[in-house]
């Protein structure tokens, strides 16, 4: 029986910065949610990140088995490999900046912790069904900035 959570993110953004959009497509047996929002001045990478973040913050039961799909490197290996080391420097980098998006990362690092997530990278715009609807919401955010000014 399959007990996990599938969830597809995906961020957008026109222009880095400029609009951007993130979309979530979460799955559970029959159970489909789709999330999609966006921002009006934000880089690529802060939407992917907020579209895990909105993902994670939909779930209603804590401690959920979660799969979660990726197209992102950057959101993936900065949770499961460089946040331990950026925590250990106060949230510096090993060059001692500032590590980027820090408020975001602090935020996906409080929900990882609620869930037992597996991280799954996925090549984008590569027929993935998931990877391509959370593209598609992601663009929906962003569209929805330019339809509304």
């Amino acid at each position: 029986m399959n007990d996990y959570i599938d969830i597809w993110t995906d961020g957008a953004c026109k222009g880095n910065p400029g609009k951007g959009g993130w979309g979530a497509v979460l799955q559970y047996k029959q159970h489909r949610k789709e999330l999609y929002g966006g921002e009006e001045n934000t880089t690529n990478n802060r939407m992917e990140m907020q579209a895990v973040i909105e993902a994670l913050q939909s779930l209603k039961k804590p401690h959920s088995k979660v799969r979660l799909h990726i197209d992102s490197q950057y959101v993936k290996n900065g949770i499961t490999q460089w946040m331990p080391n950026w925590i250990a420097r106060g949230w510096k980098t090993a060059d001692k900046k500032p590590v980027k998006n820090q408020d975001l990362w602090l935020q996906l690092n409080a929900l990882c912790q609620l869930h037992e997530i597996d991280w799954i990278w996925v090549k984008g715009h590569a027929g993935n069904p998931g990877n391509e609807k959370a593209d598609e919401l992601a663009n929906l955010g962003v569209a929805q900035l330019t339809s509304s000014t």
